[in-house]
């Protein structure tokens, strides 16, 4: 098997199984009890949260433990939500988000709330300009991804975050699932933020919401007590200590695998240009890690079944979407539904390997003759 849909999921890394289980046999107590297992896990917990809050250059009560980025998306923009209803009901975000944002925010509208979209760029970065246009006084929330997850594309967060400066009553939800490990995190005047340690060699299960301190939300699940007032339930503590190992490393060899992935990209590009079937959907200032394309006349799923069927692992959309409709990060890039139902995803790791990359490109050689043979 050649795995290259490490968007999705990531295989949890040695050093993070080895920490989860070694958390996991040393502190049996809970951390909310009051005896002295008690206390040792609670110390622990206070100790990993600390850590946690350095290495992303936050405070370490502006963290809450959630089970992944879908609960964290939910969290952050239903709690802001429901906390600002009675200061507005309006809620800007884009074509690009995930599911669990896009659930979120059809949640809301059914509820009363208006929902408006900002146009995307050619580029596949937000239209900034139709962004300040859209604000309004009333405008409670703008829910935008820090990296989209099927083009790759990095987004203007400081610069969003610059013009909201002007509507006090309006808070910035980031999803940055994406973008740990892959690019810089950008804090500047985010006032939520989701990380899935799943998609840097973390556990799945495990999740973060960053929020300001002073910011309050309405919390999404009520009752019993835990590391914060706004996710009730009996911290995980392993699962934190796994998040931290995970964080980490995602971290300290940021640069080093970065390199290494955008060498494979770039490979591939060259290659996979040749064809005059292969259109890139992925801008070549996103990050290396993601490869959009489209296979001219022939949609995306069939290409994905025909390289699953040679052993190769890509996706068509984000795992969390459904099947059968074009992709709506491409189409808002492309204009473009034939293309956008044509297009598929390939993301790349520092663990693939030269030898996947050459079977990769042996097997895609053999789909596009079957599937799109040159017109004579």
């Amino acid at each position: 098997m050649i795995y290259l849909d490490y968007s999705a999921n990531t295989p949890a890394d040695p050093a993070v199984l080895e920490a989860f289980c070694r958390t996991e046999q040393t502190y049996p107590g809970n951390p909310n009890s009051s005896h002295c297992a008690g206390q040792a896990a609670r110390q622990e917990m206070a100790r990993v949260t600390e850590s946690i809050a350095g290495l992303l250059g936050v405070r370490p009560g502006e963290i809450i433990y959630t089970s992944g980025a879908s609960e964290s998306n939910n969290l952050a923009i239903k709690g802001i939500a429901q906390a600002a209803r009675h200061t507005g009901r309006h809620i800007i975000s884009t074509a690009l988000e995930h599911s669990s944002v896009g659930g979120s925010l059809s949640a809301l509208q059914a509820q009363g709330w208006e929902i408006d979209l900002v146009d995307i760029t050619r580029e596949g970065t937000i239209d900034l300009e139709q962004l300040a246009s859209l604000l309004r006084q009333d405008t409670v929330l703008v829910s935008v991804c820090a990296v989209d997850s099927e083009l790759g594309t990095v987004q203007p967060i400081r610069q969003i975050g610059e013009i909201l400066k002007a509507y006090p009553n309006c808070r910035l939800h980031v999803d940055a699932t994406q973008a740990v490990g892959k690019t810089q995190l950008v804090l500047d005047g985010v006032d939520t933020m989701s990380i899935a340690p799943h998609k840097f060699y973390g556990l799945n299960g495990s999740g973060l919401l960053i929020k300001r301190k002073d910011l309050v939300i309405e919390p999404q699940i009520h009752g019993g007590t835990s590391t914060t007032l706004y996710r009730s339930g009996t911290p995980a503590l392993a699962l934190a200590v796994s998040t931290e190992r995970a964080l980490a490393l995602a971290l300290a060899n940021q640069a080093q695998r970065v390199e290494t992935v955008r060498g494979l990209n770039r490979q591939l590009r060259a290659a996979l240009g040749a064809y005059p079937q292969v259109r890139f959907n992925s801008p070549e200032n996103g990050v290396p890690h993601i490869l959009n394309l489209s296979v001219t006349g022939v949609k995306g799923t069939v290409f994905q079944r025909a390289l699953s069927e040679r052993g190769i692992c890509v996706s068509v959309k984000s795992a969390c979407s459904g099947e059968g409709t074009p992709s709506k990060a491409v189409f808002a890039v492309s204009r473009d539904r034939k293309n956008a139902l044509s297009s598929w995803r390939i993301s790349l790791s520092h663990l693939t390997t030269q030898e996947e990359i050459d079977q990769f490109l042996q097997a895609f050689g053999q789909c596009v003759q079957t599937l799109a043979p040159k017109k004579a």
